[in-house]
């Protein structure tokens, strides 16, 4: 069973990549902007799965990022990063 702690941690590579795109750091030779809009919104899609992680019942065991008190604001703002970029591009 995955803890929220390896949960949030593996999903910082999208935060990465979605800051990363945004401030024109990642390489995106070679790709189109509507892809590279696909692959922001692939990766915000992820995030927003990720922080609605709860288990269903006690035998779930699905991490509860949801109520998990750590701070989650660089995977909130990298959503948000990611749906004004795409917005804007």
């Amino acid at each position: 069973m995955q803890t929220v702690e390896q949960v949030l941690t593996a999903a910082t590579d999208s935060v990465t990549l979605i800051n990363d795109v945004n401030g024109g750091t990642y390489d995106v030779n070679g790709m189109t902007q509507e892809e590279i809009n696909e692959m922001v919104q692939r990766n915000v899609d992820h995030l927003e799965l990720i922080l609605a992680y709860e288990p269903s019942d006690e035998n779930d065991e699905t991490p509860d990022v949801v109520g998990d008190s750590s701070d989650k604001s660089s995977y909130t703002d990298a959503i948000a990063t990611g749906k004004a970029y795409i917005a804007a591009n």
